[in-house]
Protein backbone atom coordinates (compact mmCIF):
# COMPACT_ATOMS: atom_id res chain seq x y z
CA UNK A 1 0.00 0.00 0.00
CA UNK A 2 1.18 3.51 -0.83
CA UNK A 3 0.01 6.61 1.04
CA UNK A 4 -0.86 9.74 -0.96
CA UNK A 5 1.33 12.30 0.81
CA UNK A 6 1.31 16.06 0.83
CA UNK A 7 0.29 19.07 2.84
CA UNK A 8 -3.27 18.95 4.15
CA UNK A 9 -4.88 22.34 3.61
CA UNK A 10 -8.12 24.02 2.58
CA UNK A 11 -9.34 23.90 -1.02
CA UNK A 12 -9.11 27.68 -1.15
CA UNK A 13 -5.42 27.72 -0.21
CA UNK A 14 -4.59 24.80 -2.50
CA UNK A 15 -6.35 26.30 -5.54
CA UNK A 16 -4.79 29.71 -4.97
CA UNK A 17 -1.34 28.11 -4.69
CA UNK A 18 -1.93 25.97 -7.78
CA UNK A 19 -2.94 29.02 -9.82
CA UNK A 20 0.14 30.88 -8.64
CA UNK A 21 2.74 28.09 -8.74
CA UNK A 22 1.11 25.17 -10.57
CA UNK A 23 3.14 22.77 -12.65
CA UNK A 24 1.94 23.17 -16.24
CA UNK A 25 -0.62 20.49 -17.05
CA UNK A 26 -0.48 18.84 -13.61
CA UNK A 27 -2.74 19.07 -10.58
CA UNK A 28 -1.79 17.20 -7.43
CA UNK A 29 -4.88 17.90 -5.30
CA UNK A 30 -6.70 15.00 -3.65
CA UNK A 31 -9.98 15.96 -1.95
CA UNK A 32 -10.89 14.62 1.46
CA UNK A 33 -14.46 14.00 2.63
CA UNK A 34 -14.14 16.66 5.36
CA UNK A 35 -13.68 19.44 2.78
CA UNK A 36 -9.91 19.69 3.02
CA UNK A 37 -7.41 18.61 0.37
CA UNK A 38 -4.05 16.85 0.26
CA UNK A 39 -1.75 19.00 -1.88
CA UNK A 40 0.78 16.58 -3.37
CA UNK A 41 2.81 19.49 -4.77
CA UNK A 42 3.93 20.21 -1.18
CA UNK A 43 5.92 17.39 0.44
CA UNK A 44 4.20 14.89 -1.87
CA UNK A 45 5.49 11.51 -2.95
CA UNK A 46 5.32 9.32 -6.04
CA UNK A 47 1.60 8.61 -5.52
CA UNK A 48 0.85 12.05 -7.01
CA UNK A 49 1.92 10.73 -10.44
CA UNK A 50 -0.79 8.05 -10.70
CA UNK A 51 -2.86 8.55 -13.82
CA UNK A 52 -6.53 7.92 -14.48
CA UNK A 53 -7.95 4.86 -16.20
CA UNK A 54 -11.55 3.64 -16.49
CA UNK A 55 -10.28 0.11 -15.78
CA UNK A 56 -7.84 0.91 -12.94
CA UNK A 57 -5.44 -1.55 -11.37
CA UNK A 58 -5.47 0.34 -8.03
CA UNK A 59 -8.08 1.77 -5.69
CA UNK A 60 -8.06 4.50 -3.07
CA UNK A 61 -8.74 3.75 0.56
CA UNK A 62 -9.69 6.62 2.88
CA UNK A 63 -8.72 6.31 6.53
CA UNK A 64 -9.10 9.17 9.03
CA UNK A 65 -7.98 12.01 6.76
CA UNK A 66 -5.39 9.93 4.95
CA UNK A 67 -5.52 8.36 1.49
CA UNK A 68 -3.87 5.08 0.60
CA UNK A 69 -3.43 3.50 -2.83
CA UNK A 70 -3.82 -0.28 -2.94
CA UNK A 71 -3.55 -2.62 -5.89
CA UNK A 72 -6.61 -4.51 -7.12
CA UNK A 73 -4.52 -7.33 -8.57
CA UNK A 74 -0.92 -8.46 -8.95
CA UNK A 75 1.13 -5.80 -10.79
CA UNK A 76 3.75 -6.83 -13.31
CA UNK A 77 7.25 -5.26 -13.14
CA UNK A 78 7.26 -2.00 -15.12
CA UNK A 79 3.45 -1.83 -15.30
CA UNK A 80 1.98 1.64 -14.74
CA UNK A 81 -0.36 2.13 -11.78
CA UNK A 82 -3.80 3.66 -12.43
CA UNK A 83 -6.71 4.85 -10.32
CA UNK A 84 -10.13 6.04 -11.46
CA UNK A 85 -10.18 9.77 -10.67
CA UNK A 86 -13.96 10.27 -10.29
CA UNK A 87 -13.46 14.04 -10.14
CA UNK A 88 -16.11 16.38 -8.74
CA UNK A 89 -16.46 19.85 -10.22
CA UNK A 90 -19.08 22.62 -10.03
CA UNK A 91 -20.66 22.09 -13.48
CA UNK A 92 -19.94 18.61 -14.87
CA UNK A 93 -22.69 18.99 -17.48
CA UNK A 94 -21.06 21.83 -19.40
CA UNK A 95 -19.51 21.09 -22.78
CA UNK A 96 -16.27 22.78 -21.69
CA UNK A 97 -16.01 20.53 -18.62
CA UNK A 98 -16.73 17.38 -20.62
CA UNK A 99 -13.98 18.35 -23.06
CA UNK A 100 -11.49 19.34 -20.36
CA UNK A 101 -12.03 16.12 -18.38
CA UNK A 102 -12.41 13.69 -21.28
CA UNK A 103 -10.84 10.30 -20.67
CA UNK A 104 -8.33 9.12 -23.23
CA UNK A 105 -7.49 5.76 -21.69
CA UNK A 106 -7.55 2.70 -23.91
CA UNK A 107 -9.84 0.61 -21.70
CA UNK A 108 -12.65 -1.16 -23.54
CA UNK A 109 -16.03 0.18 -22.43
CA UNK A 110 -14.41 3.29 -20.97
CA UNK A 111 -16.60 5.96 -19.37
CA UNK A 112 -15.08 8.65 -21.64
CA UNK A 113 -14.73 11.00 -18.66
CA UNK A 114 -12.62 11.44 -15.55
CA UNK A 115 -15.66 13.01 -13.83
CA UNK A 116 -17.67 11.13 -11.21
CA UNK A 117 -20.98 12.54 -12.50
CA UNK A 118 -20.37 11.82 -16.19
CA UNK A 119 -23.31 10.29 -18.00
Amino acid sequence: MLEYKGEVTSWRNAVRRHQREGVEGHTFLFGLSDGRVIDGSRDGNSARWLNHACAPNCETIKDEGRIFIDTLRAIEPGEELFIEYLLAIDDPASEEARTQYACRCAASGRRQSMLADAA
